[in-house]
């Protein structure tokens, strides 16, 4: 009789000097779970702000380091196969790194069966001021390390410090050489089918009140998902979110199908007014918290579901049938929440217009809303000198970083059709919009003249 066996997690082999660590779990997402664990638990005194510095400064080396790993072998962590003679991974041995805040110990990726032997060069070049460690350094401070942190990361026990505090503000302002450059590229290769646009409000200024930083990503007809712009809105008014607009479009960005944002009315305006050809949806997110703030708590699941089955009907036929079945059932008991609920109806349902596969991803701005909760909680962790240019920089390293990352939809030839079709339409809507009434022009009838006999 076969006895069962118990399933045991495989470790990588830990040479002398090893780190055994999962070899189904890279080490930086290890130290990213500490991280995580002591952001959790809340940063209070000297000593958790020092193993904050230290976890992150060693997630950043050990991301570099599996990235320089990643283009050696030709593949991911988590993917198969490899060129002839590429190797493969074979675990992790200990590296450390000598800082003001004490040694900072972190997994070296190991490659094995390689026809040429791996030898990492970010880790060569930590030991003196290098290319990579340059790139290190900026990279420390697009993840919200201050200057003075990343400084005390690269001085030695002696005191001596291979990057200055001078030494890393220069290396890191190649961050708004980049921002300068992005905020200004030409953006007319893009056709961009759906626009996203939202604010967070962040202190740009020293003694002042927040002020908001518009930022706006679009998804292309054929489905990639493209970060377009980052810049100050000042309040969130007509007039700045129009300069946001008109910026975008005088480098080319011409109207979208669909224009994304939350309910800010002077958002709302400069949408209306500088992409007249395209439609708007409100983001649902917001809309339903909007309604939960003015609904009774014991009532709100019962009219959070009728809500979402309105938003999320079939067509927008089905869905403004359930709106009058909502507002017919509560706009006696609850008005303030109809009045709610019927205000600015159509843009909530008009992404219904667009193709099925598309609607879950355009109704809401939550793209945006996570990229801003992560920058948040970096700034307010780790907290760096107030200013619009600090600020700029550390929010452009953040999304741009983000962006790299995004997936793009199906789009498929059918959608594709689809979203022809509706540009097509929006088009000619506008024009009849925008042309000059024709008012018939009155003749003077003609009277046959008899001839003369």
């Amino acid at each position: 009789m076969l006895g069962t066996k118990t399933k045991r997690r495989r470790l990588a082999p830990a040479a002398r000097g090893g780190i055994p660590v999962p070899t189904r779990i890279p080490a930086s997402e290890r130290t990213s779970q500490k991280l995580d664990e002591l952001l959790t638990q809340g940063v209070a005194g000297g000593d958790a702000r020092a193993e904050l510095l230290k976890l992150a400064v060693r997630k950043i080396v050990e991301e570099a380091l599996e990235a320089e790993v990643a283009d050696a072998v030709g593949r991911g962590y988590y993917e198969n196969g490899a060129p002839p003679g590429a190797g493969y991974r074979n675990g992790y041995r200990r590296g450390r790194l000598a800082t003001a805040e004490g040694p900072i110990e972190y997994g070296v990726p190991q490659v094995a069966d390689r026809a040429e032997p791996f030898a990492s060069r970010l880790r060569a070049g930590l030991a003196g001021r290098t290319a990579e460690l340059e790139r290190l350094a900026v990279e420390m401070f697009a993840r919200g390390l201050s200057t003075r942190d990343i400084e005390a990361a690269f001085r030695d026990a002696s005191g001596a410090s291979v990057l200055s505090r001078t030494a890393v503000s220069q290396v890191t302002e190649r961050l708004w050489q980049e921002y300068e450059a992005f905020a200004g590229r030409d953006l007319s290769e893009f056709s961009i089918a759906y626009l996203f646009v939202d604010g967070v409000a962040e202190r740009l200024h020293a003694g002042l009140p927040r002020e908001a930083v518009l930022c706006a990503w679009g998804i292309t007809d054929d489905g990639q998902k493209v970060l377009l712009h980052l810049a100050p809105g000042t309040k969130e008014d007509t007039a700045s979110c129009t300069a946001f607009f008109e910026d975008l479009k005088r480098r080319g960005l011409a109207d979208p199908l669909l224009v994304v944002t939350d309910g800010a009315p002077g958002l709302i305006r400069a949408v209306e007014t500088c992409f007249p050809r395209a439609l708007r949806q409100r983001c649902l997110v917001h809309r339903l918290r909007n309604l939960r703030s003015k609904a009774p708590e014991s009532r709100w699941p019962e009219i959070a579901l009728r809500a979402r089955g309105c938003y999320e009907a079939a067509s927008p036929a089905l869905a403004t049938v359930l709106r009058d079945d909502f507002v017919q059932t509560y706009e006696r008991e609850l008005p303030a929440v109809v009045q709610c609920f019927r205000d600015d109806f159509e843009a909530c349902i008009a992404h219904l217009r667009f193709p099925l596969r598309h609607r879950r991803v355009v109704r809401t701005t939550n793209l945006l809303e996570r990229l801003f909760l992560e920058e948040r909680r970096r700034t307010k962790i780790i907290p760096n000198a107030f200013g619009e240019r600090p600020v700029l920089k550390l929010m452009y390293a953040a999304v741009i970083r983000a962006a790299e990352r995004w997936r793009g939809i199906a789009v498929g030839e059918f959608e594709q059709r689809q979203l022809r079709a509706i540009r097509d339409e929006l088009g000619r809507a506008h024009a009849e919009r925008v042309a000059p009434a024709v008012t018939p022009r009155q003749t003077t009838p003609v009277r046959k003249l008899r001839a003369d006999r």
